[in-house]
């Protein structure tokens, strides 16, 4: 049964989110991935342009964003996976 709480170990549930947003376990495993997934991605949606040599601003731009999201998916499922335990171990 899914349970919500506001509250873990007296701390916010959105302090504790952030807290294990910004672990240094979490950020690096987020960063392994962006630098394994990003590429993949910029190749996948990007490969014309690459191609092309046709190096602009607004491609740099979406370079970036295609770098940003597999790393704020990857801190986003550790840090929700971290204070998921951190529930479960005051619930004991």
């Amino acid at each position: 049964m899914l349970k919500l709480s506001l509250y873990v170990n007296g701390e916010s549930a959105l302090r504790t989110f952030l807290k294990n947003f910004f672990r240094q376990e979490t950020v690096l495993r987020a960063i392994k991935v962006a630098l394994v997934v990003g590429p993949v991605l910029i190749i996948i949606n990007h490969h014309d342009t690459l191609l092309n040599l046709e190096f602009t601003p607004p491609l740099y731009f979406k370079i970036f964003l295609t770098f940003l999201v597999p790393f704020c998916v990857s801190a986003y499922s550790s840090a929700q996976a971290y204070s998921a335990d951190e529930g479960r171990e005051r619930d004991m």
